[in-house]
């Protein structure tokens, strides 16, 4: 039955494969079961605690929304596209608009549901795909390549390699702490086992390095991992869920904030939600080799819709915007290449509802090799950009390069798309630039505008 409704045989994989796929998928992802309510219940900060929202509901609520619409996007698009709380868009919930404006929870969440069905709307009627469609196919790559370059980058942070630098910004890490070596020896392990072709190789990789964290605890005498939960054989198996938080929302923030500063608040969350999705799927689609040869998705418009529902489900739950997910990467260079592999991963987030104090036990470092070499797996569609055009190119290498030092897939692609339709309109190539590519563009430059245009109007 499996066979026959995900269509493995079409696709040259198999139940065992599409599963372990399904898990590495988690496994790699599973860090969000812990950082989101860490972002929504302020990373414990006291001076934030009376607006915090409680750690366990938050992580019943992430956990929730995660499942479903895993479950929901593996049975009706047939694609290994996972999706989750997105991580940025968290952020700008708990900073921006709790904090920052002084909304309540149950109206912050209300935004997300607002920009979830907006977006909806824009699926049904054709707008979202239709865009994905204007957009030249250098510029797809690029945006595959940047997304690999970003996941690269994400894994080197969670690894311990890459750290802050007030001089630098960034700067090597240090690596005479245990931690680190748990991920140098997840990321020789993992190549190694490529270099071979050993299937599994990066759930492998995952597993191995999560045992020796554990064994470098145990050993060691010391807790060597910020969280105390981490890297421990876990003190309980099961905990009970939390479910306050679902279904609490409101739609305030309008009378509150004043509808013109509601507008330009869910037009902001809109525009990253709706850019972080599409260079994720077109990163995705390239990874998995799904893209036609004008770099478009079959089927795109049952992933974003599923996607913008998603963005509802999330605002509903009070989990934060869920979105699709990068780390989806890390189950496809696994093998999967079915919604088997999305419904595994989703059946494993409703599990850890439950099981919490288990998937606690694997730390990012363990899981920080896999995005790394996901993110190299991910470069080779550079070898197919133009550069003898720099009209073309240019704007390529400005998706590239901003999306990981601007922690931000939409910005990356901001910067590409106003570089590209600016740079063919000044050389009088204007007509080659589709008309919605303008009008995305400008989309772009007026969200990058806005906070000089908040502060002279005194918004």
């Amino acid at each position: 039955m499996l066979k026959e409704y995900f269509k493995l045989g079409q696709l040259g994989t198999n139940v065992r494969t599409e599963m372990m796929a399904g898990f590495t998928t988690f496994l790699t992802m599973s860090y969000i079961i812990f950082v989101n309510p860490l972002f929504l219940s302020f990373f414990g900060d006291p001076a934030l605690q009376d607006k915090a929202l409680p750690f366990t509901a938050s992580l019943t609520a992430t956990c929730l929304a995660a499942g479903i619409m895993c479950i929901i996007m593996g049975l009706w698009t047939n694609y290994p596209f996972a999706l989750a709380p997105g991580m940025g868009l968290n952020a700008i919930v708990a900073y921006q608009m709790v904090v920052g404006m002084g909304l309540s929870w149950p109206s912050a969440m209300g935004v997300i549901v607002l920009e979830g069905i907006i977006i909806t709307i824009l699926v049904i009627t054709g707008f979202r795909e239709a865009v994905m469609n204007s957009i030249p196919l250098s510029l797809k790559q690029a945006i595959s390549v940047g997304i690999g370059l970003f996941i690269a980058f994400i894994g080197l942070v969670q690894a311990g390699f890459v750290e802050k630098s007030e001089a630098t910004l960034v700067t090597l890490g240090k690596f005479d702490n245990l931690p680190v070596v748990v991920a140098v020896f997840g990321l020789l392990l993992t190549a190694i086992l490529l270099k071979t072709k050993v299937k599994g190789a990066l759930l492998i990789g995952i597993l191995g390095s999560t045992l020796l964290a554990i064994l470098v605890n145990y050993l060691s005498g010391l807790t060597v991992f910020p969280d105390p939960n981490i890297a421990k054989v876990p003190s309980a198996l099961v905990s009970m869920p939390d479910f306050s938080t679902i279904g609490r929302f409101d739609f305030h923030a309008i009378s509150k904030l004043g509808v013109l500063t509601a507008v330009i608040l869910i037009f902001s969350v809109m525009l990253s939600d709706f850019f972080d999705t599409l260079g994720t799927v077109i990163g995705l689609g390239s990874e998995a080799k799904y893209l036609d040869q004008n770099g478009r998705l079959p089927r795109i418009n049952r992933v974003l819709l599923v996607d913008s529902l998603s963005a509802v489900a999330g605002g509903v739950c009070s989990s934060s915007s869920v979105t699709t997910y990068i780390e989806s990467a890390a189950g496809i260079t696994a093998g999967g290449r079915s919604g088997l592999t999305t419904v595994t991963v989703g059946i494993f987030f409703l599990l850890a509802i439950f099981l919490s104090p288990i998937a606690g036990v694997v730390p990012k470092e363990a899981t920080a090799p896999a995005l790394i070499i996901v993110g190299f797996l991910m470069l080779s569609l550079v070898k197919g950009l133009p550069f003898e055009k720099f009209d073309e190119a240019f704007p390529a290498f400005l998706i590239m390069i901003v999306m990981p030092l601007t922690y931000s897939i939409s910005n990356g692609i901001g910067f590409g798309f106003i570089a590209f339709t600016l740079i063919k309109l000044l050389s009088g190539k204007g007509r080659e630039v589709h008309w919605l590519m303008y009008l995305v563009s400008l989309a772009f430059a007026v969200d990058f505008a806005i906070p000089a245009l908040e502060r002279l109007f005194g918004l």
